[in-house]
């Protein structure tokens, strides 16, 4: 039973990532009018699903970055496997709590933060609660970039900091080649390039972060002993989280989407192409290197950077600050529900009393937090209004 609830809470965390990051691919290209938003969402959603596919090379070894629960080969470490498993499956579904409640509470904020992060904090905070600061994989063995340092906060300064750059200069360059070219054929012909260079950040998304919770299911049926080859996937794990991602990409993060394409800079479609393509250009390049990246991160450091770019461009740097904010507090603030949530279930025995018990607080806390959502709904019909509302013209008697 305890591993049915890792299993659920696991695939509700996916769909949490899917529509919490739909942003950023989809939000330049729906605020320029490159696609609609439905067609957008629907777009990456397709391509999530297919991403998805294409690669589970560091599935089952993903939590090996942050957190000492696995061995090298992805299978879970023997001291951990009393009582069918339920010690490490405690501590999997409070950090898959600790991500979700954090993935929720930016979203109702619309604010972009990065999903991987919430789960590698609750994942930090719950290791460190059950197994105390030796647990959690800081700096690695030294003989290469690794760890919690390594791969994880070293890449989120730096790499919303190279977007930028790469975003700032191509959008600089762009204006500058096309200065004597007629407004009309520019915005046709930088549309269809959003809209092929949006798609693929989407694919990205999909091969990238749908392999976290396939890593994370498969580890927990490895320690419940319903599944004990360390070098495959079961197939319909990676359906469900492939359908997962794609079901919450569809379902569009509109408050977030909102926030990246019109609340950071107003945006146009040959910054919204620089901007995607200098997230492309920096995720795969930082795949290959095998850095734990936040595409977040890399989207918004675009986004700001084609509006730095552009002569004469507004940049809302209110807003950039409220974001840097959030990822600052990330993987602390999941890393404190993560541990309270273990702890809980701990009180309770740790076994399937506490596994329910938490489940149940998360339930309950996302009903309040979509409730809350709905007395302000952002939704494809308004996703596209001004950021600031004009003001009202004020008359005066005569």
């Amino acid at each position: 039973m305890i591993l049915v609830l890792v299993v659920v809470v696991a695939l509700a965390f996916d769909f949490t990532n899917g529509f919490h990051d739909t942003a950023n691919a989809m939000a330049t290209s729906i605020a320029t009018g490159a696609l609609t938003p439905k067609v957008a969402v629907a777009l990456a959603g397709a391509l999530n699903l297919v991403g998805a596919f294409l690669s589970v090379e560091v599935a089952l070894t993903v939590t090996n970055a942050v957190v000492k629960i696995q061995d090298s080969d992805g299978a879970p470490k023997p001291d951990l496997l009393s009582g069918g498993g339920s010690d490490l499956l405690i501590i999997v579904l409070a950090g898959l709590i600790g991500g979700i409640a954090w993935n929720l509470l930016t979203w109702l904020l619309g604010l972009p933060s990065s999903s991987s992060h919430a789960l590698f904090g609750g994942l930090i905070g719950a290791t460190l609660a059950g197994l105390g600061t030796s647990g959690v994989n800081w700096n690695g063995d030294g003989s290469k970039v690794d760890g919690v340092i390594g791969k994880v906060i070293l890449p989120a300064l730096a790499s919303p900091v190279i977007a930028g750059l790469v975003a700032a200069v191509g959008t600089w360059l762009i204006y500058r080649i096309t200065a004597g070219v007629a407004q009309r054929f520019t915005e046709t012909g930088f549309r269809w390039g959003q809209i092929g260079s949006a798609s693929l950040v989407s694919l990205a998304h999909g091969t990238n972060d749908a392999q976290k919770t396939m890593g994370v299911i498969t580890l927990a049926l490895i320690a419940s002993g319903h599944w004990t080859d360390t070098e495959n996937i079961p197939f319909w794990v990676k359906a469900c989280c492939a359908l997962a991602i794609a079901s919450g990409t569809y379902l569009g993060g509109w408050r977030i989407i909102r926030t990246l394409g019109k609340g950071l800079v107003e945006i146009a479609s040959p910054q919204g192409m620089a901007a995607e393509g200098a997230s492309g250009a920096v995720i795969l390049i930082s795949s290959h290197l095998g850095f734990a990246l936040s595409t977040t991160h890399v989207a918004t450091g675009s986004i700001l950077g084609s509006g730095i770019g552009k002569p004469g461009a507004t940049v809302r740097w209110r807003v950039a600050v409220r974001m840097v904010a959030a990822w600052v507090i990330t993987l602390p603030a999941a890393g404190l529900v993560g541990a309270l949530t273990w702890y809980v279930a701990d009180l309770l025995g740790g076994g399937l009393l506490g596994a329910v018990v938490i489940t149940a607080l998360l339930t309950a806390a996302a009903v309040a937090m979509w409730r809350h959502s709905r007395k302000e709904p952002v939704h494809p019909g308004n996703v596209n209004d001004e950021w600031e509302a004009p003001a009202a013209h004020q008359t005066t008697a005569a």
